[in-house]
């Protein structure tokens, strides 16, 4: 056990894109300014000209770049949903609505800014993440002498000096020295591994208090750090583009529409009818059969849904994401920091000597660790705060790295450090051995505590979907001993980031369609490649909650089923407003083609059942809506 005295070096956090600084988000504030500039010219009363101009200007700006879209989409012969839109709102200025018009393209510019926004900051965090491994690096010559380098032209075979708090700037194999190395950004373990000659290291870990000499086995781009990076890049563009149901249902019915609009309006032409008559008739039309109608019928509900997570603590980030949620059949659960606290506990504190209690035991371990800053050691001091002991001081205090802590409590020499292997502890427990005056006297195992929740949420994940799977790059003990107390059977430990990546894949390749429950850096690349990724908010790292669609705020694994099982709730909901929507556009289109249906009685039987769906799906509002385990 060692300490760390040294202070970290600050990490400069990734840049963000600024709200203003992609083009998206300016000619979509630029359409709605002048939005709002026309509505208030018109509703002032001022001439019509002028706020005709600004609601075209508007069109322009904010409606140039969906339509550029459906038109690139065209020559690919697929009818894109948004230059319908765009069509549509060109349809209502052509017979004088153009305020609405204007408003339907204001709210797909915001929604295509939105998405644009949400892209960049994922892309921000990726690059952040390589900002992990510090800039420079100290060399060490053949000739012995110190040379500072930047980390990026750091050579395999080259030789580096990492000091006591520092982070490592290349993965390399350990020639000399001793210190335990925080290797959590890599394998998602809370506890420092001790490492020595012929250990290995990876970038962007952070070294405690010895100092080592290390071998540099790969260059900068080719690190373990740098490969996380790259594997959520890659599964974020092999991740197939998703779409929420209605949308795949309107690329056949907006061809339809398409056609029929076309017809309506052509034919009566051929007949001679009059040219104003056969455009109302058609805009009439393309109005009342708008796919809008049927898209409000579902984001209404979805929202609802979105709503009542977060308020329940579950950040979705989309109406697509909590419309998946609902079809997960599988659920993969990190261990580190998902199922545990991600901090270590003391689990048990075992005398080996008769004439030693637990709290005479703990109140001198606690003591001779005081002083360190060592997770251990801070688990060893917490037990002993809770437990109410009253610690001695310690003196000639000294930390050996590697090796453990030496200091003396009323006036004994205390040593503590890692167990040898004749002193077993329970399955996932890390031993720390307790001497006074050279004699063994006690044994205290630490481990990672589960979650106390942890139990209740497996079970009912496991109701909802078929049985979990853990995966972890903890031991296989540890991992078996957390797998057996939270009742999941299915266990794949030792697993780095791209080998969780790949039992991801797997599992989807076998017809599942994962939700991947994760918190750290090394959870990115497999919540990005899931079906969708869940990331616990309390202790994720920046990219992770960027790869993440959904976020547990709270650190409630209860609000998994909970959000699985509101989606469900969302989608039967959306299949209920189907109906109803469906239902007003047939007849409203029926009559239409076979009568004369008025315009206004049109618009609104339209915005009658748009508003009948949309107080349906409110009811997900409730809290009763909310079911938590």
């Amino acid at each position: 056990m060692v300490t760390s005295t040294a202070t970290p070096p600050r990490l400069a956090p990734p840049a963000r894109t600024r709200l203003f600084g992609l083009p998206e988000m300016r000619w979509a504030a630029t359409a709605l300014g002048l939005f709002l500039a026309g509505l208030c010219l018109q509703l002032a009363g001022a001439p019509e000209w002028s706020w005709w101009a600004l609601y075209l200007a508007c069109y322009a700006t904010g409606g140039w770049e969906p339509a550029l879209a459906g038109l690139q989409a065209l020559r690919e012969k697929t009818l894109d949903v948004d230059l319908l839109m765009v069509l549509a709102a060109i349809g209502a200025a052509s017979i004088g609505e153009i305020t609405d018009g204007a408003l339907l393209i204001v709210i797909f510019a915001t929604s295509g800014a939105l998405e644009a926004l949400a892209t960049a900051r994922t892309e921000d965090s990726v690059r952040g993440l390589l900002n992990l491994a510090p800039d420079t690096a100290t060399v060490v010559t053949a000739a012995g002498a110190e040379q500072v380098r930047p980390a990026s032209e750091l050579e395999v075979g080259d030789e580096v000096l990492i000091r006591p708090g520092e982070r490592v700037p290349a993965d390399g194999a350990v020639l000399s020295g001793a210190s335990a190395v925080d290797q959590a950004t890599i394998t998602g373990e809370p506890i420092p591994a001790d490492v020595s000659a012929g250990s290995e290291v990876f970038a962007g870990t952070l070294n405690g208090t010895g100092s080592l000499r290390v071998w540099v086995s790969r260059r900068a781009e080719d690190s373990v750090v740098a490969r996380i990076a790259a594997l959520v890049e890659q599964a974020g563009r092999t991740k197939a583009r998703t779409q929420l149901f209605i949308e795949k249902v309107e690329q056949r019915y907006s061809l339809g529409m398409v056609a029929a609009t076309v017809a309506l309006f052509a034919i009566p032409l051929l007949f001679g009818s009059e040219l104003r008559e056969s455009l109302l008739r058609a805009m009439t039309f393309m109005i009342v059969a708008s796919p809008c109608a049927v898209v409000l019928a579902t984001m209404p509900p979805l929202l609802a849904a979105i709503a009542n997570a977060g308020r329940h603590g579950v950040l979705v980030k989309s109406a697509v994401v909590m419309e998946q949620l609902g079809t997960t059949t599988k659920v993969a659960f990190d261990k580190t920091g998902t199922l545990t606290r991600g901090t270590p506990e003391v689990a048990e504190v075992r005398a080996l000597d008769a004439g030693w209690s637990r709290d005479e035991l703990l109140r001198i371990a606690a003591a001779a660790e005081k002083p360190s800053e060592h997770p251990l050691a801070t688990a060893v001091v917490r037990a002993a705060e809770l437990a109410e002991l009253s610690l001695p001081p310690a003196v000639d205090f000294a930390a050996l790295p590697g090796r453990g802590v030496t200091a003396r409590v009323d006036g004994r020499l205390v040593e503590i450090g890692a167990a040898p292997a004749e002193f077993e502890v329970e399955a996932g427990c890390t031993a720390v051995l307790v001497r006074r005056d050279g004699e063994p006297i006690g044994l205290l195992s630490i481990s990672d505590e589960p979650r106390p929740e942890a139990p209740a949420a497996v079970a009912a994940t496991r109701e909802l979907t078929s049985d979990p799977v853990l995966l972890t790059g903890d031991t296989a003990a540890g991992a078996s001993r957390l797998a057996e107390h939270v009742g999941i059977t299915d266990v794949r430990a030792g697993l780095l980031p791209d080998q969780k990546l790949g039992e991801v894949d797997q599992l989807r390749s076998d017809g599942h369609r994962v939700a991947f429950v994760g918190d750290g850096i090394n959870d990115a690349p497999a919540m990005a490649g899931a079906h969708a990724g869940i990331a616990m908010g309390g202790a994720g790292s920046d990219l992770t909650l960027q790869a993440a669609d959904a976020i547990i705020v709270r650190d409630d694994l209860t609000a998994i089923p909970a959000v699985v099982e509101l989606s469900r709730r969302a989608h039967r909901v959306v299949t209920a407003n189907l109906v109803i929507a469906g239902t007003f556009i047939a007849v409203l289109v029926t009559w239409d083609l076979v009568g004369h249906l008025p315009l206004p009685l049109g618009v609104a039987g339209h915005e009658g059942s748009t508003i009948l769906v949309a107080l349906n799906g409110l009811r997900l509002l409730r809290r009763t809506a909310w079911k938590s385990a």
